[in-house]
């Protein structure tokens, strides 16, 4: 890199198509109501209520959007006609109804035959799940399956959610969004047989070859999984379905971190080989927070030993540059690093870390590494030093204006027109750039921020304003370790 050229800074987009339009055809005056709810926190979705059914029926957007029914409106409207005249429009049912929030699909679909219609399903009421609630949720969702289902040619990072009960998509679909983000969608999947065709693209686990199945269904894109443990497989409908697809988990994609969400008794015979997270216990979300992070690449790269315990916990890519050059001394420990880095690298841990925070190039040239000992260290360490030298001058641009560091940032906020900087917060451009650069703790803060205007620019700039004095804190902090340090 003598000629120090700038290099395109390429942000991960994880849904390629947005949704721009959101309709509500509801009786229920709470439903209607969260029109105000999406104007405030998805302003760039056009958001309008349906007041009959033949305008129903008659609904036509040319481009992505999700159409919001009550248990009413779904039994009045022309399904067939509205898919027929909308391809990139999601059907979303809102039901009231506390027999189809318990209910598998197929029971449910053979009481209320309307519940068939809907390409999703929610569980709404005043006390446990207001619509308020959980509307963003449901509104991002439907982008998710969207894009998922028709617009999936790039690499694409899901959390798959297994379960066949409407009321826990309601109770926890709000709470992993607040977790994840813009960094990652959310399919769900309600049977044995749906969740099988999703990750290995067949219709019998017999059908699964061993050679091909990497490029079957979508896998390879899953990130994590969540499931219970009793739901639908064939025709028994309490089935212990969770068992059989984490034990497949585990032979075929066993860098998949599995999550089960159940306090049935169950779910202890699978605790080598899964998180458990116990629905409803106290303080059982904080430590599902603090597991996604860990362990599907959105926070610290950890390096455990073989008996599990923690050994290096990495912020970014120069401290994992500084952990590869550890593993190249001959000394035991060093021999150590470098046997679990081989792991490392065989399960392709390397490159679901790497993505997660943009460095989206790199994460293909290290997916995944068979290499061993002092040659995969020199394979790593080559790659990381090459792609620390990119990243001082890969800018991100606003109106013109290169950004190299977080000056330049807090600059450019104070002083462009607001209207510039609406799409970098909206797709969450601002967080993707900061965490390639490393800036972990800033990125996080940024992701999401939705607002409008000068508001927004405000509040984007105080906070990186903020930030720099932090860091601007901590190396100083660093500096005068390394001073005392004998």
């Amino acid at each position: 890199m003598n000629d120090l050229k700038e290099f395109k800074f390429k942000p991960r987009v994880i849904n390629p198509v947005k949704i721009k339009k959101a309709s509500i055809f509801s009786a229920d005056e709470e439903v209607r109501k969260t029109i105000n709810k999406l104007k405030v926190n998805m302003p760039w979705i056009d958001v309008d209520i349906v007041k009959d059914p033949i305008s129903a029926s008659n609904y036509k957007f040319d481009n992505a959007s999700v159409f919001i029914l009550d248990d009413t409106a779904m039994t009045i409207i022309d399904a067939a006609k509205i898919k027929k005249s909308n391809k990139n429009t999601i059907l979303v049912l809102l039901s009231s109804n506390s027999f189809i929030h318990h209910s598998p699909p197929s029971i449910s679909r053979e009481r209320f035959p309307y519940t068939a219609k809907s390409d999703l399903v929610f569980a709404v009421d005043k006390k446990e799940y207001p619509p308020d609630h959980i509307i963003t949720a449901v509104v991002r969702c439907a982008e998710d399956r969207l894009n998922i289902e028709k617009y999936s040619n790039e690499r694409r990072y899901i959390f798959l959610i297994v379960d066949d009960e409407p009321r826990w998509f309601s109770q926890f679909l709000p709470v992993l969004y607040n977790i994840i983000g813009q960094r990652a969608d959310i399919m769900t999947t309600r049977t044995y047989e749906e969740t099988l065709k999703f990750i290995f693209g067949v219709e019998h686990e017999s059908e699964i070859d061993e050679k091909s199945y990497l490029s079957q269904g979508h896998g390879d894109d899953v990130v994590c999984i969540i499931t219970d443990i009793f739901f639908p497989k064939g025709n028994n409908l309490k089935s212990d379905a969770g068992k059989d697809l984490i034990n497949l988990i585990n032979r075929y994609y066993r860098r998949i971190p599995v999550i089960v969400a159940s306090k049935a008794a169950a779910a202890e015979d699978l605790k080598n080989i899964s998180f458990i997270m116990p629905k409803g216990d106290p303080g059982s979300l904080q430590t599902l927070k603090n597991y996604i992070h860990n362990f599907t690449g959105m926070g610290d790269f950890l390096i455990l030993n073989k008996s599990g315990q923690e050994l290096y916990r990495i912020k970014n890519i120069r401290e994992m540059y500084e952990t590869v050059l550890k593993a190249e001394k001959d000394t035991n420990e060093a021999k150590e690093l470098r046997e679990l880095l081989e792991i490392y690298g065989q399960k392709d841990w390397f490159s679901t870390w790497l993505y997660m925070h943009g460095y989206k190039e790199l994460g293909d040239k290290l997916r995944p590494r068979q290499a061993k000992g002092h040659q995969l260290v020199k394979i790593l360490k080559n790659h990381l030093k090459r792609e620390i030298q990119r990243m001082n001058y890969t800018p991100l641009i606003i109106d013109k204006n290169k950004i190299f560091n977080l000056d330049d940032l807090l600059g450019v906020l104070r002083t462009v027109n607001h209207h510039k900087i609406q799409k970098f917060s909206d797709n969450d451009l601002f967080s993707t750039w900061l965490d390639y650069q490393g800036y972990q703790g800033l990125a996080e803060e940024l992701r999401p921020i939705h607002n409008k205007g000068a508001k927004l620019e405000k509040i984007l700039a105080d906070i990186v304003e903020k930030w720099i004095k932090i860091y601007k804190s901590r190396k100083k902090g660093d500096i005068k370790r390394k001073i005392m340090t004998p």
